[in-house]
């Protein structure tokens, strides 16, 4: 189901479809849902809960976790840019030794598994030099 103005969600539900398929059934694929977009002071608010209850600026769109090894997954719209506390969120996690990727398409997703040494039943498809 493809929705008007709504790129990276749709991607979205793409790839947590994929990688259900794709990856053995103990693993967990876990969505943190870290923003409020209610605006005005209730929005506000809001976020200040969550931001003290540990919601971290940034934080990848997708985690999965299988077979003791950890991947966040940052989605992106074909054009769409990371933000300041994304790049930093990033970093952090690269410099603990773990995975994160850019994805921007479902083969993006499933690269990112097998470039990050994950298990899969399927491969991207292989992109055709032009």
């Amino acid at each position: 189901m493809t929705r008007r103005g709504t790129p990276e969600a749709d991607l979205q539900r793409s790839v947590v479809q994929a990688l259900r398929f794709a990856l053995p059934r103990t693993a967990i694929i876990h969505h943190c849902a870290n923003e409020v977009s209610e605006t005005g002071p209730r929005g506000a608010k809001r976020q200040a809960i969550l931001v003290g209850m540990g919601v971290h600026a940034g934080f990848a769109d997708l985690m999965v976790l299988c077979d003791g090894r950890v991947l966040f997954l940052e989605l992106k719209a074909p054009k769409g840019r990371l933000r300041p506390a994304q790049e930093a969120f990033r970093d952090a996690v690269q410099a603990q030794g773990f995975g994160w990727a850019l994805v921007r398409s479902v083969d993006d997703a499933l690269g990112a598994l097998a470039d990050h040494g994950f298990t899969s039943r399927v491969r991207p498809a292989r992109r055709m030099a032009p």
